[in-house]
This record gives C-alpha cells, sequence and structure tokens, in this order.
C-alpha cells in the first residue's frame, strides 16, 4: 500500500513514515508525541497492514478524535485524517497529489474530447453537513457558497465558487476558481490536483471523499489484525467451527419432538 506520514504539530517531531507494522506513540518528558517501545506507555498505535492503517487507543485514553469525533478503542484511518489529541493534531499524510490535466477547452462543462469517465463516481460525505451524501461526478461539479453550486458550502466566508470538479478518464480533476485558501487533499494544501478512487479531500471544514463502486477498497467493518497487548477488550470472540450450528439442528429437533410426545400423554392420561 502507499507509504503514509504521521505529522505533529509545529513539526515537533519529524514526520513518522508509517510503513508495515505497529506504531507506539507516547509522550516524553516535556509533553512532546514520541515513539515508544513499552506499549504501556502509548497514548496510540497505528497498525498498518495490507488493509490499510487502524488507529487503537489504550484503555482510559481520553480527549482522542478523528475529524472532530470521539474513539474509545479503534478507528480505520484514510489519508488526510486529522487525529487530535489533547488538542493537538496528528496529520496523517499520503502521497502528494498528482497534477492536474491542462484544462479543456470546451465550454460546455462535458469530459475532454478522447476521455472516457467513470460514470460511477462519487463523491461522498464523511464529514460536515454533507456527510452521508454521495454526489455523482459523471459530470462537473462546482463547490462554493452560492445555492447554484451541486457542492454547496454554507459558510460566509467560503468563496462563492470555490472549485470545480471534473470527471476524467483517470479519476477526478479538482480546479481552483480562485478561492483564498485552496482545497486540502490527504492532507496536502491544494489548488488543483487529479483525484483517484479513495482520496480524501476537504473544503473548509466539510470533508469528502471520491469512491468507485466495485474498485476495491477497504471496509470499515474490517477488524484490525493486531490489537493493543494487554487490552483484552480488542480481542476477537473465538469463531465458530464450521458446520457446528449445522450439527446442534437435529439436538433442537429431537428435543422439541420429545417435548410435544410428553405434553401429548400428559393430556392423554391426565383426563381420565
Amino acid at each position: 500500500m502507499t507509504a503514509l506520514r504521521l505529522r505533529f504539530p509545529n513539526r515537533q517531531q519529524p514526520d513518522l513514515v508509517l510503513g508495515p507494522g505497529v506504531h507506539a506513540i507516547g509522550r516524553d518528558l516535556v509533553d512532546r508525541p514520541v515513539i515508544v517501545d513499552d506499549p504501556g506507555q502509548a497514548i496510540a498505535q497505528f497498525c498498518v497492514d495490507r488493509r490499510g492503517v487502524w488507529l487503537q487507543v489504550r484503555e482510559g485514553t481520553r480527549g482522542l478524535h478523528v475529524n472532530g469525533r470521539p474513539v474509545r478503542r479503534v478507528a480505520m484511518l484514510r489519508a488526510g485524517d486529522a487525529v487530535f489529541v489533547d488538542g493537538n493534531e496528528w496529520l496523517l499524510l499520503g502521497e502528494t497529489p498528482s497534477s492536474a490535466p491542462t484544462e479543456s477547452k470546451q465550454g460546455d462543462r462535458k469530459p475532454a474530447s478522447g476521455e472516457n469517465p467513470d460514470p460511477r463516481m462519487v463523491l461522498r460525505g464523511i464529514g460536515g453537513p454533507h456527510h452521508g451524501r454521495s454526489i455523482t461526478l459523471d459530470r462537473s461539479r462546482d463547490v462554493g457558497r452560492l445555492p447554484e453550486c451541486e457542492i454547496r458550502i454554507d459558510d460566509a466566508a467560503f468563496a462563492d465558487r470555490h472549485a470545480r470538479m471534473e470527471p476524467h478518464a483517470e479519476g477526478v480533476v479538482l480546479r481552483d476558481l480562485g478561492s483564498h485558501d485552496g482545497s486540502v487533499v490527504n492532507g496536502w494544501p491544494v489548488r488543483s490536483a487529479l483525484l483517484r478512487p479513495g482520496d480524501q479531500v476537504v473544503f473548509d471544514t466539510q470533508r469528502f471523499v471520491v469512491e468507485a463502486p466495485n474498485r476495491g477498497g477497504l471496509s470499515e467493518a474490517s477488524q484490525p489484525t493486531q490489537p493493543i497487548p494487554g487490552e483484552d477488550s480488542l480481542q476477537s470472540m473465538p469463531e465458530a467451527k464450521p458446520g457446528s450450528s449445522a450439527r446442534r439442528v437435529p439436538w433442537l429437533l429431537l428435543a422439541a419432538l420429545f417435548l410435544a410426545a410428553a405434553v401429548s400423554l400428559l393430556l392423554l392420561y391426565g383426563a381420565r
């Protein structure tokens, strides 16, 4: 999978490259985030496997949020997520976004000639008022404060027309329309970029992810392969052996038949 990096506030420490394995984060004597060898001293662990990155929180830790949502035990992360610990932000950075291709000269807001965009591409809200909403990207969509913008950010400080998202053969093109601060893709500030499925884009404080059905991806319902050592609450329940439920069915059936026979005999002889 793509290498990710964890960036600490004010560059207190060099970026931590999150390769495969477990990375335990604690604090030093002056309360700065540091790598620790003892899991018992960790605030949280970042577990990286072939499916993605998992944040595991030590039992009893309070005040830890991901994108403003509290995390009690475990959370799956994606590039661009912000982990807040005691008011400090740890930013999960993905690869630097690809540059946007040259702008099409067509003025009808359709894909450029020769392109074959995937009409199933959608932009799904994962934070803010658009949370849970899916916006199709089969044509260009404007992002801005104006009511006619398909992706409306209702904030007085937001630009009337902030950016435009255009379908493209390789994904979705994000083009800036003259915004003040630009946008953020996978944790990186950008003006324009080529987005692909799985990329996270942030407009102001509202988060979205680009998705395409049937292209694989990670399931948020999956469970991490390496729980925090010593935290029993993260251990998976043992799975039933194949066929065990099937073997219980005959016994239940026999018990029901026996009970029915006993009731019949009771009614037959008890009435005499």
